[in-house]
């Protein structure tokens, strides 16, 4: 097994047991981390990220597959599922894209459908206007206004 696919799974298993420091430690000190909500985190920002997600996922499940990689570059399917701050049920289905730098990921790029996701979580407001510019925005800032609380709540 290719050290970069090791990388990945160790990754996935530390998110499986909502382990974030376990997660943060794959990734090289100036990771890129960017999905549909959170399009641009750096560095320290991208680990605390996975902090706030596994500190508020109570219910959350991780299930994870089709691992490739080699020396530059790697894949992977996730799929969580957990409930909402709405109280609704998501299932979330992700692909992500890494790229690898000093034997960590230095870039990490998760795909999902985001109109699909608001239905989920929002409801009938996100099956409607989930595809739309505007409530994608509002998720975006409400997601990392969250995060900056998220941030600030924390002991340095």
């Amino acid at each position: 097994m290719h050290s970069n696919v090791e990388l990945i799974d160790r990754f996935y298993s530390s998110f499986q047991k909502r382990d974030p420091e376990g997660m943060v430690a794959c990734y090289h000190p100036e990771i890129a981390f960017s999905d549909p909500v959170f399009q641009d985190l750096r560095g320290e920002r991208a680990g605390a990220m996975w902090r706030m997600l596994c500190a508020r996922g109570k219910d959350l499940e991780v299930e994870f597959t089709g691992v490739r990689a080699d020396e530059t570059s790697g894949t992977a399917h996730w799929e969580a599922r957990y409930t909402f701050s709405t109280g609704r049920k998501v299932h979330n289905i992700i692909d992500a894209n890494f790229e690898f730098q000093d034997g960590k990921i230095i870039k990490h790029t998760d795909t999902f459908d985001l109109r699909a996701w608001a239905g989920q979580a929002l409801g009938l407001p996100g099956r409607l206007f989930g595809g739309t510019n505007m409530l994608q925005n509002k998720i975006r800032a409400t997601g990392m206004k969250g995060l900056e609380k998220f941030e600030k709540s924390r002991p340095q």
